[in-house]
């Protein structure tokens, strides 16, 4: 159940002119040697570490394991990765349930189940961040690609 994320993306050097602009006062608070090595912490701890699959993973958390404060992880997270905290960890979530969802393997499981398997409290987080991110439901993403599998194999026959 190993997704595969574009770490690449979201390692970015530096954040485009435009962010900068809208987190300018962030920017006064970190240097951008500090920003990036704030950056690859992040990945490396959440990201690398699957840590985003804990529910009880929070922000404080994460700045203890990384030895900063919150002040910090939440300024860097909203400069290089344009979104709070929160939607940087759902991403992470969504994107495994999305992996989970098509893989056949586990197409008997609920949407809770799968909810659960990625990290989310509740079924109602669930839903509201795998809409916001994608444009459906969990319920019709599962759908549509056991439909679209079975019409594959469908031509292939």
């Amino acid at each position: 159940m190993e997704a595969k994320h574009d770490v690449e993306k979201t390692t970015e050097s530096r954040p485009s002119t435009v962010k900068l602009a809208k987190s300018s006062a962030y920017l006064d608070m970190i240097s951008p040697q500090v920003l990036n090595d704030l950056q690859k912490k992040i990945v490396a701890i959440v990201v690398n570490q699957k840590k985003y699959l804990d529910k009880n993973y929070s922000v404080k958390q994460l700045s203890l394991d990384m030895g900063t404060n919150t002040r910090y992880v939440s300024a860097t997270i909203n400069i290089c990765f344009n979104m709070n905290y929160t939607s940087f960890i759902n991403k992470y979530r969504i994107e495994d349930a999305m992996t989970i969802l098509r893989d056949k393997k586990y197409q008997d499981l609920r949407i809770e189940e799968v909810s659960d398997m990625v990290g989310f409290s509740n079924r109602q987080s669930f839903y509201t961040s795998f809409f916001k991110l994608t444009g459906v439901t969990p319920k019709a993403y599962k759908r549509s690609h056991m439909v679209s599998d079975t019409k594959t194999k469908r031509k292939n026959k």
